[in-house]
């Protein structure tokens, strides 16, 4: 005679026997890894940045972008900019007044430095300790202005790493980042607070022509 435990069991046996089993989905192994899109770089980077509250301007050469910092700078009431990349600081030599000088950065207000690339899959700014403008000027200043070129956009992170590796012939810098927008958190009870661990602002300024 069976235990109430047996004919449960037998129970659970005969239902699991009867019920059809559906095996796994497998995954397509031959799949494309990111889902494409038919956007061409600058717009795509220019959406997915501006979804996250970036800026991005568009302009024909360097010295059109320094021409748009001088705008932005006078109508934004600047006193203190801060460049430390010698070819920016001679693209806005006349119309910038870019500060360098060590004593000079506390007061910093806006920082203008170079990129490494932008990718265009994730609007986001690749930045590293490679170039001119070291650690610091991405983090401190209220805004920071990023000016590049369209020959620095890829479209996906690893193909910037793969390029980073060439550009340093695998040494490469000791920090590197990707910035996506302004600095936000919602750590404290779930508010949105811009500028809590970097720049409240993040302009890119998108050359079309190299320099």
């Amino acid at each position: 005679m069976s235990t109430s435990r047996e004919k449960i069991l037998l129970r659970l046996k005969d239902a699991r026997d009867r019920r059809k089993v559906t095996p796994p989905e497998q995954p397509d192994m031959n799949a494309p890894i990111y889902v494409g899109t038919e956007q061409d770089l600058a717009a795509g980077f220019q959406e997915k940045l501006e979804l996250v509250s970036g800026v991005v301007h568009r302009v024909s050469s360097l010295d059109a972008a320094a021409g748009l910092v001088q705008s932005i700078a006078e109508a934004e009431k600047w006193d203190s900019v801060f460049c430390l990349d010698k070819k920016l600081r001679k693209a806005l030599d006349g119309k910038v007044s870019a500060k360098s000088l060590p004593g000079d950065f506390e007061s910093l207000q806006t920082g203008i430095t170079p990129c490494e690339f932008l990718i265009a899959h994730l609007g986001s700014v690749m930045v590293s300790s490679g170039e001119a403008s070291g650690r610091r000027l991405h983090v401190f200043p209220e805004t920071h202005i990023v000016i590049a070129h369209v020959g620095q956009l890829v479209m996906y992170l690893d193909e910037a790493l793969t390029l980073l590796q060439d550009k340093y012939k695998g040494h490469l810098p000791s920090m590197i980042t990707n910035i996506t927008g302004p600095s936000r958190t919602a750590d404290i009870e779930k508010t949105l607070v811009k500028g809590m661990h970097g720049p409240r602002k993040l302009i890119v300024i998108l050359c079309d022509q190299p320099f």
